[in-house]
């Protein structure tokens, strides 16, 4: 046996939705009901397990056996729910020496949805086939069987009920039919994308970031819970506090404070942060306080700690919180569950007491000493993550890595040189752009921030939109101002300008000629319909069915087809800068991990953009981390990596 394709169907009384995958497994009342198999290029068989169907012998080792390539649409999926199936009824298959412990070694087990996000496809079995026009496998009762079969209908006892095959015979025929059929999707659908392989390299990355997730991180739950306590108190009261001074029935309603408003003659469409500061510049006291007790009241970051105590599996642990390729056009990570990535930061002193006062349940003393009380407990989210006894978090992150890739790949020499001397980008930058010397809190330091939001917004063919966005505005200058702000700061950065404009002459090229064409590191090259973008490690950027057209200012511009900001496949525009974007964070991506692989025998328990969280032994030095992040592969040389890091007790932002 070489390849086995695989899907299942499962029953849990856990929402997967809300509690993820690990958790969803681990409950007592889990089952595996059906699960469809093809060995190499044989015959699909499918089996009924919790109607005592047993599975060959040669399939249940070949799932532990690391010669054989283990296949699935979602295979974290499958390998999760497969490892907690064998454990309880095949223990002795599992390999239990590995560090991660109950889990299926990742190793062999290559996932058809990750081959989908490289190829810059979609994230479900149903969309691809749709994308590939491929005849829709799947039945149109999917979504009710598996709402009638593997969910609860109901509790005796304390236990949750399921229907069974007894309680509606041919629904049940037709569901085991419904899961051979998601395998004969997901073949027609190799057939395809096996035309362009994902190289061995980033199935090692994938196979990284499984026992990431299966490892978690250890949540202090009894701080969490506290939280949860303290904010349900402090939302009644703040409830109670808006509806004596409004006369509203539900003050948390965006409708009916807007309402509210109007009647007090204001006129708002939106309540989020900047609407509601613009109406506090001018509105009166009594105004001002209604709207910060909404705010307040309205806090929804204080919301993860009801998902760190749904996604905690029994050992206090929280998995399955980063998703591999999640965005497919530069394959960075997305986050799921309570995503690392979206963290309130946290600026607060005396994290350690604060959090104390509020884990013992001292919320007298919390509210005693701070008027928001939901921005202390939205800053200390982070803090909830813990190592266990004994150890501590390194936490360690690139310095300025995008700035330093793109000047690496654009051949910016004089950046480059700055950084190799450890000099502030931001100073450096100003120095450049205004032909004076540039000091942070020193000679010209007042001119900094200027180079820092040209630095912000500039290096991806950014003007005085983007200059706005990143804090151009609070420099009081004008359109035409910043404006001279921007042509400057390319007039300073000439390789990186010429970069734009050469990458997007080889994406025409290549699409115009169906050729290949080599820019220095890169190599862009048109296959079947597929824009590829080669990177420096090999790995390819994909841009699906990509066409060129003149756009409204007169200009060549490149469209191709992807997924939007709301998650619906569609047609999208692109250029150089953004394809210098692309390629930019790419790379910075590829450096992330290929730290990650170089720092694995350290136990990696989170990442977030360009961040390496590590719990570790007390004698491992935050020295030592930091030096081992900044190892160059040999595919960078000259890129100069510098990472930063420190050590603590809790999460946090130093």
């Amino acid at each position: 046996m070489k390849y086995l394709t695989i899907d299942i169907e499962t029953r849990s009384d856990i929402d997967i939705t809300k509690c993820g995958l690990y958790r969803y497994a681990e409950s007592p009342y889990f089952d595996i009901l059906f699960i469809s198999c093809l060995i190499d290029n044989g015959k699909i068989d499918t089996y009924d397990l919790i109607n005592g169907e047993k599975l060959p012998d040669e399939v249940l080792l070949a799932f532990a056996d690391e010669t054989v390539i283990k296949k699935a649409f979602h295979v974290n999926f499958e390998r999760v729910c497969l490892s907690v199936y064998l454990r309880r009824n095949y223990a002795n298959l599992l390999d239990l020496e590995d560090h991660v412990g109950t889990y299926l070694n990742p190793i062999a087990w290559q996932c058809d949805m990750i081959h989908s996000r490289y190829l810059g496809m979609m994230s479900s079995l149903k969309d691809m086939g749709k994308l590939l026009r491929i005849e829709d496998k799947k039945m149109s009762e999917g979504k009710s069987l598996i709402a009638y079969f593997c969910t609860p209908y109901g509790n005796q006892n304390g236990n949750p009920l399921f229907h069974c095959k007894s309680d509606a015979w041919e629904d049940w025929e037709k569901f085991k039919i419904y899961n051979r059929r998601d395998v004969e999707a997901e073949l027609e659908i190799q057939r395809y994308i096996e035309e362009f392989p994902v190289p061995e390299s980033v199935w090692e990355e994938f196979y990284l970031d499984q026992w990431i997730n299966d490892r978690g991180i250890l949540v202090d739950t009894q701080f969490a819970e506290k939280a949860v306590e303290l904010d349900w108190i402090e939302k009644q009261a703040l409830r109670k506090e808006l509806q004596k001074r409004t006369g509203l029935e539900n003050p948390n309603s965006p409708i009916q404070m807007k309402k509210w408003l109007m009647e007090k003659g204001i006129a708002v469409e939106s309540l989020n942060q900047k609407a509601v500061q613009k109406i506090s510049e001018t509105a009166t006291d009594e105004i001002k306080e209604i709207l910060r007790l909404y705010q307040q009241l309205s806090k929804s970051s204080v919301k993860k700690y009801d998902t760190m105590r749904n996604a905690t599996c029994a050992d206090n642990r929280a998995r399955g919180m980063f998703s591999f390729y999640g965005a497919n056009r530069t394959g960075r990570f997305a986050g799921r569950l309570i995503q690392l990535q979206n963290l309130p930061q946290n600026h607060l002193e005396h994290l350690a007491k604060r959090k104390n006062q509020i884990k013992t349940g001292d919320f007298d003393a919390v509210k005693a000493e701070n008027q928001d009380v939901s921005d202390v407990l939205s800053q200390l989210i982070r803090t909830a993550f813990i190592p266990p006894e004994n150890k501590k978090f390194i936490v360690a992150d690139f310095s300025a890595i995008e700035a330093r890739v793109i000047a690496w790949i654009a051949k910016e020499e004089w950046r480059l040189e700055a950084f190799r001397k450890g000099e502030d980008i931001y100073c450096a930058s100003a120095s450049k752009i205004f032909h004076v010397p540039v000091k942070k809190n020193g000679v010209n330091g007042h001119l900094r921030q200027k180079g820092k939001i040209a630095e912000l917004a500039c290096g991806y063919g950014g003007s005085v939109g983007a200059m706005k966005n990143m804090g151009g505005a609070q420099l009081n200058l004008t359109d035409d101002a910043l404006n001279t702000l921007v042509d400057d700061w390319r007039k300073a950065s000439p390789h990186i300008v010429k970069f734009w404009g050469d990458v997007q002459k080889s994406a025409e090229k290549a699409i115009l000629d169906r050729s290949s064409v080599s820019l220095d590191l890169l190599k862009f090259s048109y296959e079947k319909g597929i824009l590829f973008i080669e990177l420096p490690s090999k790995r390819r950027l994909a841009y699906v069915r990509p066409k060129i057209f003149r756009n409204k200012y007169g200009k060549n511009s490149i469209t191709y087809e992807g997924i939007n900001s709301s998650k619906k496949w569609t047609k999208l525009e692109t250029y150089g800068a953004k394809f210098a974007e692309n390629i930019t964070q790419g790379i910075a991506r590829d450096l992330l991990l290929f730290s990650m692989r170089t720092m694995q025998n350290l136990q990696i328990v989170g990442h977030v953009h360009d961040e390496i969280i590590v719990e570790c032994d007390k004698d491992v030095t935050v020295e030592s981390v930091c030096r081992m992040m900044e190892k160059t592969p040999p595919w960078a040389e000259g890129l100069p990596l510098r990472a930063d890091g420190y050590a603590c007790e809790f999460y946090q932002k130093m």
